[in-house]
């Protein structure tokens, strides 16, 4: 398939600022989801990176692209190609926000670049979302987009790197579709890759239900705050390396490292590395 980049560039610069309340609800019911007993009250912190339950995109379902995705060509550029995957971000917090903020979310498109993979065009468009509170700055999420096309039937599988042995702390994930519905609700995500099984398997050519990449990285983030309650996360960041399925359990596992920094990764039950991922804390507890 050709991609007309040049046009896909004049997407560069494009800007959406979207306005949202912090409410109690969502981040309770993101806690049950996580398997933790909490309700949250006016004044309370929320953990990163859970703003991600907020600024939601609600659009129509006649809006709606055969992915489940909003179709393209608005906010996002409208790249051609079937796959779209959310491949990593780079966080840094400075506050927290609490419920019953009112918040402010400034997104701006970066840049678009395309090159050649080993299954023909890739394209790549970064997104950077900035989040305040009045004028008091609270965070930067800088997301990394790839759309692909589908593999040629028969196609082999790239060669996958193992995870590290090495970890400190490690929690088994059973990733069933009542997680990976819950976590879409709470998102707002209507991919279907993530709930309807016959599109992703005869359609997108996957095994099974994908498990969001955002989910992972917040499990992993989980897991440092499991392990010290009290610690304050400044930054954070992630990137995906292989998708995990809802056909077995995988892991999220850590290790801390010098100056604060907790090496963070998941793997698979066969042991290959899914995220690559590294938080820096004010140290843990």
């Amino acid at each position: 398939m050709d991609i007309d980049i040049d046009n896909l560039k004049r997407w560069i610069g494009t800007t959406v600022v979207a306005s949202d309340r912090v409410t109690p609800g969502p981040p309770t019911a993101l806690a049950a989801t996580l398997d933790r007993e909490r309700i949250y009250i006016a004044g309370e912190a929320l953990p990163p990176p859970w703003h991600w339950l907020f600024f939601l995109s609600m659009g129509t379902l006649a809006d709606a692209g055969p992915d489940g995705h909003p179709k393209r060509g608005g906010f996002l550029p409208p790249v051609p190609l079937p796959r779209r995957m959310w491949a990593g971000s780079r966080m840094t917090f400075f506050s927290p926000l609490r419920v019953g903020d009112e918040v402010e979310r400034v997104s701006r498109i970066l840049d678009v670049t395309s090159k050649e993979g080993r299954s023909g065009a890739l394209v790549f468009v970064k997104v950077r979302h900035e989040i305040s509170r009045g004028d008091v700055r609270l965070l930067t999420d800088d997301h990394d987009i790839v759309y692909r096309g589908l593999p040629p039937p028969l196609e082999p599988s790239a060669a996958a790197k193992a995870a590290p042995t090495d970890h400190a702390f490690e929690r088994e994930i059973r990733p069933d579709p009542v997680l990976l519905f819950r976590y879409s609700a709470l998102t707002f995500n209507s991919h279907r890759i993530h709930y309807d099984h016959p599109y992703v398997t005869k359609v997108e050519g996957y095994p099974g239900l994908i498990v969001h990449g955002p989910l992972i990285a917040t499990l992993l983030l989980d897991l440092v705050l499991r392990q010290s309650p009290r610690t304050v996360i400044r930054s954070f960041e992630f990137r995906a390396a292989k998708p995990l399925f809802d056909t077995a359990p995988f892991f999220v596992c850590g290790r801390p490292e010098n100056g604060g920094r907790v090496a963070l990764w998941a793997k698979n039950a066969e042991g290959e590395l899914c995220m690559d991922a590294v938080a820096v804390t004010d140290g843990l507890g």
